[in-house]
């Protein structure tokens, strides 16, 4: 039993890198301490405990971990400095052995941190609480609440696929979620406190259903009924398990936003046998055209991947030709990195780092210009934003329902508004568009 009067004027400091559900699980993890009486730490402020919510998706994410931990333990040299996420469930002992690093929290403890917190007074010896990831299989909910205006739900963890490239299902489990219940109770608890748009996430989000008995049709079904909510986005779905008929209740739901994001990681078919994934480029064309046709105003973003063992010159022009047809609005690209312990291992050929570069610029130049393309063709339209609290410079921004950035000079009653405005042309950096409020 912990003895509550050890939390009594502690602070903490929150640093969370890597994905979207990361953010939702750091948030919890916050709220957790905050409910024991553990402020978060004031700029300027040093705080007593630091939590460290890293990534491992590639080595550079990993890198970048090693860096934040070395970079927080100067900012907070005398606090006790937890790491969790996917870097510390894959490789606790590389985490361990950082100087400073007290504790390891694996995926399964990273949400009871509080049992882990005795030693609250004394630095302790570094020590590790991970389990297996065969054995992760409970599934605890999180939802963000740091932003007024957005909220990041999990309605889903884990996953089932093993891509040859991907340690995800090593360091998050077994896919799992919560019940729709409970979804919407979290929902109507954002409502509440004032939460206008809900991005739901996971590792795997289409997969849920699979540890209740329930799907994602009926999911997103109950949450488009939850009032107080302005808006709700899809975040990373696979392409292969977004069906028609999710596509058709988005078009015609009350509160889906016409905004989707769907990991293709390659246009060439070789190359996604290579990478065991569940589609191949017919069906991938085939989910675009359908969202299109039901909505033609919405924004898709794409993940690829470039660069991956297999991934002859050949290859790649194919994906790229693939990719250019596409009627979609950005690429979010990555630089395929080497994981231990992972099938791609056993893929003879590889591509020079050099490749990989020209390649990654190649598409990220496509991007640039798919997306100036979609952000040019609502130019002058009229749209509902929704105005968020940061400011920039004496700027704020806001996102329409179609997820075009607009930018307009800061106003406190704009913050979390739904304002009708007039899209005019880009600002100077091209980042944003400007708006003309109606």
């Amino acid at each position: 039993m912990i003895d509550n009067n050890v939390f009594e004027n502690k602070t903490a400091a929150y640093f969370t890198l890597g994905c979207k559900l990361n953010f939702a699980e750091t948030s919890t993890i916050g709220k957790e301490l905050a409910a024991r009486g553990i402020r978060k730490v004031r700029t300027g402020e040093t705080a007593d405990i630091c939590v460290i919510n890293t990534c491992s998706v590639t080595e550079l994410a990993d890198k970048k971990c090693r860096q934040a931990i070395r970079r927080i333990q100067k900012q907070h040299p005398k606090a006790l400095t937890i790491v969790t996420g996917c870097y510390a469930q894959l490789k606790p002992e590389e985490v361990a052995g950082i100087p400073g690093v007290d504790l390891v929290l694996g995926a399964e403890q990273k949400l009871d941190i509080l049992q882990y917190l005795d030693g609250l007074d004394k630095k302790p010896e570094s020590a590790i609480h991970t389990s297996p990831s065969k054995n992760i299989r409970e599934f605890v909910p999180s939802c963000s609440t740091d932003d007024r205006t957005r909220h990041f739900l999990k309605v889903q963890d884990g996953c089932d696929y093993y891509c040859s490239f991907c340690t995800i299902p090593f360091a998050r489990g077994r896919s799992r979620n919560g019940t729709i219940a409970s979804m919407v109770g979290q929902a109507q608890e954002v409502a509440r406190q004032g939460g206008k748009e809900i991005v739901l996430t996971g590792v795997n989000i289409g997969d849920f259903g699979k540890s209740t008995g329930e799907t994602f049709i009926d999911l997103i079904r109950a949450l488009d009924e939850v009032e107080g909510i302005l808006r709700y986005r899809i975040s990373s779905i696979e392409p292969n398990l977004i069906t028609d008929e999710a596509i058709d209740f988005v078009a015609n739901s009350k509160r889906f936003a016409p905004h989707f994001h769907i990991p293709l990681q390659s246009g060439s078919d070789a190359v996604l046998k290579l990478m065991r994934r569940h589609y191949d480029t017919a069906l991938f064309r085939h989910k675009i055209e359908c969202i299109k046709q039901a909505l033609p105003q919405a924004f898709i973003g794409v993940d690829v991947i470039v660069g991956t063992r297999g991934e002859t010159d050949e290859f790649f022009e194919e994906a790229y030709r693939f990719i250019e047809s596409l009627d979609i609005s950005q690429l979010h690209v990555f630089s395929y990195s080497e994981r231990p312990g992972t099938q791609a291992l056993k893929i003879d050929h590889t591509v020079d780092p050099k490749a990989k570069h020209a390649r990654s610029k190649a598409l990220l130049d496509l991007s640039d210009s798919k997306l100036h393309a979609f952000y040019d063709a609502h130019t002058g339209e009229k749209a509902e934003v929704l105005f968020e609290k940061a400011r920039k410079g004496g700027l704020m921004h806001g996102f329409t329902a179609n997820y075009i950035k607009v930018e307009t000079p800061y106003d406190t009653a704009l913050v979390n508004q739904s304002v009708p405005v007039r899209l005019l042309g880009w600002n100077e950096e091209k980042t944003a568009l400007k708006v003309e409020l109606i």
